[in-house]
């Protein structure tokens, strides 16, 4: 089937022109032009954009699709209709699961379930040691071989210094990144948010910023030592972005994440036993978010990433000592930040798409996704970015609906997502 975007608006040198997409019958961008005229082909499918930006597909480099082991909250095929639903065309999909894939059978297994049971092309990282919490590396050169976009004990972090140093080694030796999860559970003593006015206040535990930043310290020795690609998860304190941007001036080889939930909330939002919250890294203090939009706007923090994170209902109607940790994302993610960082923010349209397009592209190695160009598949988002929306739970396609934003009013509503030239997802009219 023949398909042909007409009317969009694409960001070209920082502007948006208008420009129509061709695509053929195997999903391939034929031409972009500021014109093109419909073909005679009686399969041919015409959207028109009515002005809307037409944008590379998203990447999400941190997602949570809880399959196998955990279906109750998410599964392939959920997870993946929420990423397209918020414009998403590629993701990397965390390995804490049940069971953990640290063997290659099971690797091997779901690295086929992503190919066929997804509606964008869904990445898989592996596991550095077996059941994320011990100290057994797997078999890096066999786990990348078979696919594996990088690795990772996300969720728990890798607690044992040699552990790391000699996973480090052994990821930089085959040219894999190592993507850590940096949390000193030694630190941590039950925390349920951050240590500060508002755990004071509801009398729970808190989680100091030093638990992260202690362990970004550690890492960077390491990573420094080893030369490894060493990208950090879910960054949240002002240290850490302090201790990120001097490595960078040093040459280590590093790159980090921040999340949208991150970038937009603190912890003065926290004036009630409200698990939709209750992530982790836990919501830090305002300076900590000023340190992180300061750290996206010099290139201290190169991508954005959702931690996209479903639970079901029961789990989050508990109290903050009880429920887990984490928030959806995937759906609300550009719509959010384009509001708040780029309507109402210091950041212009083309630096959030960077962080969400192309810088992925690079820190993941994904040459194929990332930008719009002839010749390579049609992985594209429609984004409108003047009708107001209001985020509702039953327009979600993820099982979970935990999430601080719903009834926000939002600019930047996705209106459709093609994933090899194939509709992912289109608005209802």
């Amino acid at each position: 089937m023949y398909r042909l975007i007409q009317n969009g608006q694409l960001l070209i040198d920082d502007q948006l022109v208008k420009r129509d997409i061709a695509i053929d019958e195997k999903g391939r961008i034929t031409a972009i032009e500021a014109q093109i005229t419909p073909t005679d082909e009686p399969t041919e499918t015409i959207f028109d954009a009515q002005g809307a930006l037409v944008s590379a597909g998203l990447i999400d480099g941190h997602v949570h699709f809880r399959d196998p082991g955990f279906t109750d909250k998410e599964t392939l095929q959920t997870g993946s209709q929420a990423a397209a639903h918020g414009g998403y065309t590629s993701v990397i999909a965390m390995p804490n699961l049940n069971p953990v894939p640290d063997n290659l059978s099971d690797f091997k297994t779901l690295v086929a379930r992503n190919q066929t049971e997804t509606s964008v092309h869904t990445y898989q990282f592996a596991p550095i040691t077996g059941d994320l919490v011990n100290n057994d590396l797997v078999d890096m050169p066999a786990f990348k071989a078979a696919g594996a976009a990088g690795f990772t004990n996300d969720g728990h972090g890798v607690q044992d210094a040699q552990t790391m140093y000699l996973a480090m080694q052994q990821a930089a030796a085959i040219d894999a990144p190592i993507v850590a999860h940096v949390e000193d559970i030694s630190l941590v003593n039950g925390g349920v948010i951050h240590d500060g006015a508002a755990a004071k206040r509801l009398n729970v535990p808190g989680i100091p910023s030093v638990s992260e930043s202690a362990q970004v310290a550690r890492d960077i020795e390491l990573a420094r030592a080893t030369g490894v690609h060493y990208h950090i998860c879910h960054i949240s304190t002002k240290e850490t972005v302090a201790l990120v941007r001097r490595a960078k001036t040093d040459g280590v080889n590093i790159t980090c994440e921040v999340t949208p939930h991150h970038l937009l909330l603190d912890d003065r939002s926290i004036i009630s036993d409200d698990t939709m919250l209750k992530m982790n890294p836990p919501l830090r203090t305002l300076a900590d978010r000023q340190s992180l939009w300061a750290g996206l706007m010099d290139g201290t923090i190169d991508v954005i990433a959702t931690d996209h994170a479903p639970h079901t209902a029961a789990e989050k109607s508990q109290s903050l000592l009880q429920a887990p940790f984490g928030i959806v994302g995937s759906e609300t993610a550009f719509s959010l930040l384009y509001t708040h960082l780029v309507v109402n923010g210091p950041f212009s349209l083309a630096q959030l798409l960077a962080k969400m397009t192309t810088v992925p592209a690079q820190v993941f190695n994904l040459p194929a996704a990332g930008q719009l160009r002839v010749g390579d598949q049609a992985d594209i988002a429609v984004f409108n970015l003047t009708q107001p929306t209001t985020i509702q739970a039953t327009d979600f396609q993820s099982k979970g609906h935990n999430t601080p934003f719903i009834g926000e009013t939002v600019l930047g509503g996705t209106e459709l997502t093609l994933v090899a030239g194939q509709v992912a997802y289109q608005r209802s009219k």
